[in-house]
């Protein structure tokens, strides 16, 4: 079939995952279209190694990639550029991960303070290579073809209208929101989303598998993608418009 759409939800540093996912779904053509709903650092133990890998796809894969941004990569670039402690010292953020990740290191154990030497990297981000930002700073907010609309976080809304990506004034929300209301009453054209764990979507509108919350979300017209990838969890990817599920556990 051509024309297909799979999109891969948050990798967060899991490059095992990515390249197994990717591996699964077979030939692809250029008729068909990769798309990366962002989050490609942190927490995972290959941050580098994730960043490397979606960025060589396009000159790998006979079809169209595509990268989005993702809220980890706007807030690594608001660190570089003004600083941000309260993104940068919570462990769960996991940007240590990322640090050792690309200065070639072994992972940090879990819950491990920084090294003294770590601090000034961290909450400048300097130890990403300039070219890694570059890229990071061209990342899409959002995609959209036949299909679906493909978005990092979801839609807002303003009077009473959930607003197309291209009419957010500030698509900064489009990597940060997490809104009960767009999850429970969003109808139109499918969004395809990442950001908010699927087990903390409300599992009795999801019709793929509500009695295991931590599986893809299928909500009345959106699909949600992150199930934990990078954080204990696997990666999980959604072709259209078959609207098959891909997972690497």
């Amino acid at each position: 079939m051509s024309e297909r759409t799979f999109a891969i939800g948050d990798v967060h540093g899991d490059l095992d995952k990515v390249t197994r996912i990717v591996a699964g779904f077979g030939e692809l053509d250029a008729d068909d279209t990769i798309v990366f709903l962002g989050d490609y650092v942190d927490r995972g133990p290959d941050s580098a190694g994730v960043v490397d890998f979606v960025r060589k796809l396009p000159g790998r894969a006979r079809c169209k990639v595509v990268a989005l941004r993702g809220n980890h990569e706007d807030a690594w670039l608001r660190v570089i550029d003004t600083g941000w402690l309260e993104f940068v010292m919570p462990r769960g953020n996991g940007c240590l991960e990322a640090l050792r990740s690309f200065r070639g290191q072994p992972p940090p154990a879990e819950d491990a303070p920084p090294e003294q030497d770590e601090f000034e990297p961290l909450f400048t981000g300097t130890f990403f290579p300039p070219d890694v930002v570059a890229w990071m700073r061209t990342l899409p907010f959002y995609y959209e073809d036949a299909h679906a609309i493909y978005v990092h976080a979801g839609l807002t809304k303003k009077d009473d209208r959930f607003l197309h990506p291209s009419e957010v004034e500030n698509k900064m929300a489009l990597l940060w929101t997490r809104s009960a209301d767009f999850f429970a009453n969003y109808r139109g054209k499918l969004v395809v989303f990442g950001h908010t764990k699927t087990e903390q979507l409300p599992p009795e509108l999801s019709r793929y598998t509500p009695d295991d919350p931590t599986d893809l979300w299928a909500g009345p017209a959106t699909r949600g993608l992150d199930t934990g990838c990078g954080k204990g969890g696997f990666l999980t990817a959604f072709e259209l418009p078959a609207g098959r599920v891909h997972e690497a556990r």
